[in-house]
């Protein structure tokens, strides 16, 4: 099968544009629906930044509201392992007040 230099050309120019280098401005030119040559206006750049700052904010609400969870969370634990180990604690004094007695006995 052979093939002509007129679709190697093709097929070259369709892999290249995959990998054109886009400028910020171009993009966000493109986000917001200007022609490749004007600019942006004040108000669309406010609108933008606007835009960025609830995303940024709703972000920061959803990663707090989880650090606090996970704050309880691990408090809950620890508070859990304190219970437990008071209460081996005091099983641990007894048996210690009883062996106590225990040999105080014997040596009489």
């Amino acid at each position: 099968m052979a093939v002509t230099g007129d679709e190697t050309e093709s097929a070259t120019t369709a892999d290249m544009s995959s990998y054109q280098i886009h400028s910020p401005t171009s993009r966000l030119s493109k986000m917001m629906g200007n022609s490749p040559g004007s600019l942006p206006s004040p108000q669309e750049l406010a609108e933008e930044a606007s835009r960025k700052r609830e995303l940024r904010l709703l972000k920061n609400r959803e990663a707090a509201r989880e650090c606090r969870r996970k704050k309880k969370e691990y408090v809950k634990c620890l508070e859990n392992r304190v219970a437990v180990l008071e209460k081996q604690n005091m099983a641990l004094i007894e048996e210690l007040k009883a062996l106590k007695n225990l040999y105080s006995h014997k040596n009489e």
